[in-house]
Order: C-alpha cells, then structure tokens, then sequence
C-alpha cells in the first residue's frame, strides 16, 4: 500500500468541543485511517467550542475522503472546510517577476524607459552580442513544452503541463539562481515547435526543452542546436543521464567494480533511456542491452525502428542477448529502469551477479519495489524522495545552466555532460559514500556550485 505523502495534505477547519479529549480524539482517529498528523492548531475560541485547522498526509484522494469522513463522525466535531495543500500551493500559478530597479521618481523612470533606454537599445543594435549583459538573456531560461510526454501522464497538452513547468521555474531559480518562465506550445508539429523556440530566442540566454515526446524530442533538441547561438537542453534526456552517471560513478565504488567491466540492463529506450546509453558509453561502459516493451534490442532486428532507437540496437548489445528483461538480468551488474512501475519482482534479481546496482528510477511506482530489491542488490536507487538515493533531475539542470550562462557555453557536449555528472558525484567524499548515500540530496546547497563550477573548468580547457 501508498504511503502518505505531502502530495495529498489535507487542510481541516473543523469546530470542536472545547476539552483536551477532543483534541486528542482528531488526532488518534486521524492517524488510525493511516493518516500522518502535521500540526493541530487552535485558530478560534467561543465558549464551549473551539475552531482547529488539522493538517495530514494522506495516500490518496480516497483515503482523504475517508478521513474527512472520520473526523465528521466524532461526537461534537463539525467540518467546516476541507483544503487541498497542493492545490493551494498552485493557486494563481507559483512564479512571478519582480522588478530588479525600483522606480521611485522621474529619475528612475527616466533610466528605466523614456528617454534613457532608448540609448540601451542603441548600443544593442550597434553591437548586438551587448544583449547578453544589458537585457534579462544574461541570466533567464525559457522552459518550452507542448505537453507530449509529461512525467507519469503523457500527453496532456500544454495548459494542463504548466504546473510542471512553473515548478521547474521555482527549481531553477531556488537551486540555480537562474531566472526561467514557462513557455507552453499548442502544437505538436515539430517544425511550428522549431519556428517558434527560433522566434522567441532573442529574449533568452538559453533553451530547457521539457517533457516533449519521442522521438521528436530528439529531432527539435538536434534541429535548435544547430540553429540557435544559445544553448539548448532537453532535460529529460541529458539531466537523467547526467544523475544516473554520477549516481553510478559512486554505486561502482561500492561494490569494487569498474564501468568498462560491468553488464548494465537498461530498461526503458525513449528519451531519456537513449541518452544513457550514450552518456554510459562515453564514459566506458561496453556492454549496455536495451530493453523496450518487445525484449531487447539487437542489431540484428532493427525493422521498423526510428532512427534513434535504430542507433541504440546497432550500437548496444555486443553479446546479441535475446528475450525478455526478466531474462536478460541473469549474470547482470547494473539495471537502469526508466520504464513503467512493477515490471520486475524482487526476487527476479535473484539472477544478478554478486554486489548488483538497481535503479529503478520509473515515478511513481518503480519497476521493482525498491525495499524487497534490498534483499538482493547492494545498492538500490529510485527517483523517489521517500527512499534512500533519489536520482533526480533538480541535481543537474540549475547548476548546469548557472554554468552556461555564466561561461557563454552554447555547446552541450557529450564531454560537458560527463563533467557535469563527475562534478555532482564528487560532491560526495570517497569516505563518505554508503550504499544508501551515493547521490546528494536535492536540498544540498553544494550541488548546483559543483556543476556550476565543472562547466567552468570545462570552459577553460
């Protein structure tokens, strides 16, 4: 069963009856529906009564309902409101600009627009590279979707994709000091999709494509790079890849073993399957087989392949395994999910060699369910915040970008990735890596320097 999770916190204005049993009755019904208890709070008093808001984590929207419904049955207890805390949190949208100069006087507004900006724009049209410093493309991101391919629900189309990108804002900004604003296409066509991003880059110094389905992703990503003097990013490809490699940078160094040497069983060949496999292969690895929803991918049976994963098949898979992912895990040192949830059961890694890496990075649910999979692997990562080792994205893309917009780097390079996972690996001393702490954590404050600063020195070579 789910645990409760801030995702469903329910906010509870509720009157009771004025008497410390009924107090304590909210919190011992809450918590035997399986209901984590935040805070009970006295917000009002009048006489016999007392108005309490009671916060709790729940499973689900059912398991809310149930609880709502407890608590109204209590001897006394009125519910006067039900909140929801994460919808709350998104009411009215969770980003907004803030001015950098204040306008106090007609100085000000003099500097700030008419006349004396007209001066500002001069210079800009005389040398047009002085945008980079005297306009927002010095440190601002657009976030561009069209909503094909958002993390555990697909397509969804762009309104219903601006709370992820607005969240990735907030991640930006917080982690990476990184100016960013959501840009939600309504269109799926590849080409409108270029034209678009093309036209509206003078006002950014760099491009974050997000949840763009495959394989079109691949052909946007490819098409912008080339055309635009900016870099662009896709981070469902390249920030998982660059996490997994600096988490599996560290998992190797758990078990004594060396990248060269491993077998890796990568479930999953989309977009970001693909781009692990590359980054993987760039920094060493030699036998990678890819698993898609028909078996493994081979050289020989790419009919009907896109290019793309055509690429992955020809150049994966030296063995010429065959058969299923279940099957595929026998003499296996490494798996790498970024599939779908329960393809796997625990006991299925039975078939892994001694000091097996799992990373079952599938969101919600993983590919196999990450406590049994201790039984039987060293170490066990998920893109899970409620288990050790969470490898998420928020470690690579704001220090990465703070490193672009600080270097003027518009290349994003194979190489550059590898520097960017080794940066967030090393954050981790070699005395400290514990099989259950082979990534940083996302509120580290070291991480986005550490990348930041490896895209530095990578500019300096």
């Amino acid at each position: 069963m789910a645990q409760p999770s801030p995702s469903y916190t329910v906010a509870l204005h509720l009157e009771v009856p004025a008497s410390q049993k009924a107090v304590t009755t909210l919190v011992d019904t809450a918590s035997a529906t399986g209901a984590i208890v935040n805070g009970v709070d006295v917000a009002d008093t009048d006489g016999d009564t007392l108005v309490v808001d009671l916060t709790a984590d729940t499973r689900d929207s059912k398991h809310r309902a149930e609880l709502v419904e407890a608590l109204g049955a209590i001897d006394g207890v009125v519910v006067h409101n039900v909140g929801d805390s994460t919808f709350m949190a998104h009411v009215g949208g969770k980003i907004s600009t803030a001015s950098k100069y204040p306008i106090h006087n007609r100085r000000d507004l003099a500097r700030v627009y008419t006349p004396g900006v007209a001066r500002v724009c001069k210079a800009i049209y005389d040398h047009p590279e002085r945008a980079r410093q005297l306009t927002i493309k010095k440190n601002t991101v657009a976030v561009v979707t069209d909503g094909t391919a958002v993390l555990g629900m697909g397509d969804i189309g762009p309104s219903a994709a601006m709370p992820v990108m607005e969240g990735k804002a907030v991640l930006f900004k917080q982690f990476g000091d990184v100016d960013a604003w959501p840009v939600a296409l309504d269109t799926k066509d590849p080409e409108e999709i270029i034209s678009i991003v093309k036209a509206i880059a003078p006002a950014y110094g760099g491009i974050n494509l997000e949840d763009i389905a495959a394989p079109k992703c691949f052909d946007i990503e490819a098409r912008l790079r080339e055309e635009l003097d900016i870099p662009v990013f896709h981070d469902d490809q390249h920030g998982t890849a660059i996490v997994t490699l600096a988490a599996l940078i560290n998992a190797l160094k758990i078990v004594g073993k060396k990248i060269e040497d491993v077998r890796i069983v990568l479930s999953g060949v989309g977009a970001a399957g693909n781009a692990i496999a590359k980054l993987l292969m760039a920094h060493g690895a030699t036998d990678i087989v890819g698993y898609g929803r028909t078996g493994a991918l081979s050289s020989e049976d790419t009919e009907g392949m896109n290019e793309h994963r055509k690429w992955l098949a020809e150049n994966t898979n030296p063995r010429k395994v065959t058969g299923s992912l279940k099957e595929g895990l026998k003499g296996a040192d490494v798996f790498i999910g970024v599939s779908s949830g329960n393809l796997l059961e625990p006991a299925d890694l039975k078939a892994m060699n001694e000091g097996a890496i799992v990373f079952a990075m599938a969101n919600p649910t993983p590919e196999v369910d990450p406590i049994g999979a201790a039984d039987y692997a060293a170490v066990v990562a998920t893109g899970r915040s409620d288990f050790p080792n969470q490898i998420n994205n928020v470690l690579a893309f704001p220090g990465l970008f703070r490193g672009l917009l600080d270097t003027g780097i518009t290349n994003i390079s194979v190489e550059l990735l590898r520097a960017a996972a080794t940066g967030i690996a090393g954050v981790i001393e070699e005395d400290e890596v514990k099989p259950v702490y082979i990534i940083p954590g996302a509120f580290d404050t070291r991480v986005a320097s550490a990348v930041a600063k490896a895209v530095r020195k990578f500019a300096e070579r």
